[in-house]
C-alpha cells in the first residue's frame, strides 16, 4: 500500500520493486545469488543498484549522492526487503554512512561516502563477548602512540565485515568515572595489517564476524569525530539505525504475508481453498492490519526525523523497531504454521523469513533494550 507519497516516491517505490521482481524475483535467481542461502550480500546485485543511484539516496550530493530524504529511504529500504534483494551490506552500510556524515572529516566522507555511492559495503562494529546490550562496558582499546594509535582487543558480532571496504570501529581510548566516558571512533579500512576477520555461522548463513586486533595501527586522521565523544555520537545515529531496520523489516512483513496469502488462496483442503476457513481468514485479516499499523509507524516518524534532523526521537524510534520486529517475526512463525508442512520445507520461502525475521528482535538493540528505553521516555 502506497501511503501520501509524492508521486515521484510513489513512482521510485514502484520502480525498485519492478527491478527487484526481474532481479531476484524467482527461486533460482535467489539461489544463484546467495548460493542456496549461505550468503546474504551479492556484490554484482548490489553494484547494479548503485549504478541506478540508489545506493547513494540519503548522500549528500557532493559526494555523489542525491541527498534524499528519510522517507525516501525508508522506501527504497521496505521495498529491496520485499523483493528478497540479496544485499545483506545495505543495513550496516547506511548506518555507518550516517555517522560519517555527521562527524567524519573530508577526507573520510570522501572515502566512506563516495564508497557507498559507487558500491562498496561500509560496516560498524559496536559489540564485545562482554558488551552487546550494555554497549558502554567496552574494553577493545585505543592506545595513544607516536604519530597514531595503536589497537589491541576484541570485537563480536560485525555485519558483513568479511566484504565491507571500511569498519567504523569503537573502542575504548581512556577511562572515566562514567563507563560511556573515554570511547572513540576510528576509521579503519577492513584489510589493514593486524586486523583478523573470522566469520560467525548462523542461522541466516554467512553474516556476522568476530573482529581481532592485534597492535593495529592507526594513523592520528584515522579518528572519527572527536576523542573521547563515541558515546554521545553513537547515541545520535539511533534514529536512523532503528528507522533503517523498521522499514527493512517492514518489507520482509509483507513478503511473508504475500507469500501466505498466496498459499492459502490457493491451496485446497475439503474442496475449498484454505484460505475460505474462518480460522485462517481471521488470522490472515490480523496480520495485514499489523503490517499496516507498523507502516503508518514507519513512515510517521520518518517524517519526524526529516522535519527535525537534528533532534533524538528515543521513544519513537525504538517503537519503530520494537513494533515490526515483532510484527515481522510474527508474519513470518503465523505463515509457516498455516502453510503446514510446505511452510517448513526449504523449497518455499517462507522458512527463510523465519529465520531472518526471528534476530531482528535482537541484532539493533534487544527488543527488551527497546522496551526499557521506551519506558523510560515515561519517567519509569
Amino acid at each position: 500500500m502506497y501511503m501520501d507519497f509524492t508521486q515521484e516516491q510513489s513512482d521510485f517505490a514502484k520502480s525498485v520493486a519492478s527491478f527487484c521482481n526481474k532481479e531476484s524475483g524467482t527461486r533460482e535467481q535467489r539461489d544463484l545469488l546467495t548460493d542456496h542461502g549461505a550468503h546474504n550480500h551479492n556484490q554484482a546485485f548490489y553494484e547494479k543498484m548503485a549504478e541506478l543511484g540508489w545506493l547513494g539516496l540519503t548522500v549528500p550530493e557532493e559526494y555523489g549522492g542525491s541527498a534524499g530524504s528519510t522517507v525516501d529511504l525508508c522506501i527504497f529500504l521496505e521495498e529491496a526487503a520485499k523483493g528478497m534483494a540479496p544485499i545483506g551490506g545495505l543495513g550496516p552500510t547506511v548506518i555507518t554512512g550516517a555517522a560519517y556524515e555527521k562527524f567524519g572529516s573530508p577526507a573520510q566522507k570522501e572515502a566512506v561516502l563516495g564508497g557507498i555511492v559507487r558500491g562498496a559495503s561500509q560496516s560498524i562494529s559496536m559489540s564485545e563477548p562482554e558488551a552487546g546490550s550494555d554497549v558502554g562496558n567496552l574494553s577493545c582499546r585505543a592506545e595513544k602512540v607516536d604519530g597514531g594509535w595503536l589497537i589491541n582487543g576484541q570485537k563480536t558480532w560485525c555485519s558483513n565485515a568479511h566484504f565491507a571496504e571500511n569498519i567504523l570501529l569503537v573502542a575504548r581510548t581512556s577511562r572515566g568515572e562514567g563507563k560511556h566516558e573515554g570511547l572513540t571512533m576510528f576509521h579503519v579500512p577492513a584489510d589493514i595489517s593486524g586486523l583478523k576477520i573470522s566469520g560467525i555461522d548462523t542461522m541466516g548463513g554467512k553474516e556476522v564476524n568476530d573482529l581481532y586486533f592485534t597492535d593495529t595501527f592507526l594513523p592520528e586522521d584515522a579518528v572519527v569525530g572527536e576523542v573521547g565523544n563515541g558515546w554521545r555520537q553513537l547515541m545520535a545515529g539511533l534514529n536512523i539505525e532503528r528507522l533503517i531496520l523498521a522499514a527493512m523489516m517492514l518489507g520482509t512483513a509483507q513478503r511473508a504475508f504475500d507469500d501466505t496469502l498466496e498459499f492459502v488462496t490457493t491451496r485446497k483442503q475439503f474442496g475449498r481453498p484454505v484460505g475460505s476457513f474462518q480460522a485462517l481468514r481471521h488470522r490472515i485479516a490480523d496480520l495485514a492490519t499489523e503490517i499496516e499499523c507498523g507502516r503508518l509507524l514507519v513512515y510517521s516518524v520518518a517524517r519526524m526525523v526529516d522535519a527535525n534532523p537534528t533532534k533524538m526521537f528515543p521513544r519513537e524510534a525504538s517503537m519503530a523497531k520494537l513494533k515490526l520486529t515483532e510484527t515481522a517475526k510474527k508474519v513470518a512463525l503465523e505463515g509457516m504454521q498455516m502453510m503446514g508442512g510446505y511452510g517448513y520445507a526449504t523449497e518455499f520461502d517462507m522458512e527463510h523469513h523465519v529465520r531472518k525475521t526471528l534476530v531482528s528482535s535482537i541484532y539493533g538493540g534487544t527488543n527488551e533494550i527497546q522496551r526499557d528505553i521506551i519506558g523510560k521516555t515515561y519517567g519509569l
